[in-house]
């Protein structure tokens, strides 16, 4: 896609070259199921009636709209975002795939990170706390993780959770 980006639209300067691509991105983006002469064809009819109620975005296409050369690089851009979006449509899965990979991934450095620290006094006093109300016997916390921690709060928790159901 980039390399068609410097191919076309040679008149136009940068900010107006960037602002039409990025139009057409967002159009073939909402439009995929319509074919590229289609989409073509909805970019030039909504130009030409934006331009004549004189409330174009785009004022300097009036003189180039019908411009053979115009629409065919416009044609060949649509082409490409349409190549590009289908691509990325196949990516899909890959994407997602990697994405969970990486999720477990960060989650598991995270638990290696924590089995090396000792617990915090929020998780101290907590676990205190828990084992105050549920009269339960304290483990000693020196010797634990912040993982260790984690885990025997959670234990409780799940043990006495049948407290903080609601019977109906």
């Amino acid at each position: 896609m980039y390399r068609i980006k410097s191919r076309i639209y040679p008149e136009f300067d940068k900010t107006q070259k960037s602002g039409i691509c990025n139009y057409l991105r967002a159009l073939v983006k909402q439009n995929t199921e319509l074919a590229c002469s289609e989409i073509l064809d909805k970019f030039i009819e909504d130009e030409k009636y934006y331009l004549e109620l004189k409330a174009s975005r785009f004022p300097f296409l009036e003189d180039v709209i019908d411009d053979a050369d115009f629409l065919r690089d416009t044609e060949d851009y649509i082409k490409e975002c349409k190549k590009y979006y289908e691509y990325r449509e196949k990516q899909r899965p890959i994407i997602e795939a990697n994405k969970e990979f990486e999720k477990k991934k960060r989650k598991f450095l995270q638990e290696v990170k924590m089995s090396k620290e000792k617990p915090t006094k929020k998780q101290i006093y907590y676990y205190d706390r828990l084992c105050k109300k549920y009269s339960l016997e304290k483990r000693n916390v020196e010797e634990l993780s912040k993982l260790d921690l984690r885990d025997e709060i959670e234990r409780i928790l799940n043990e006495h959770s049948d407290d903080y159901k609601i019977i109906d």
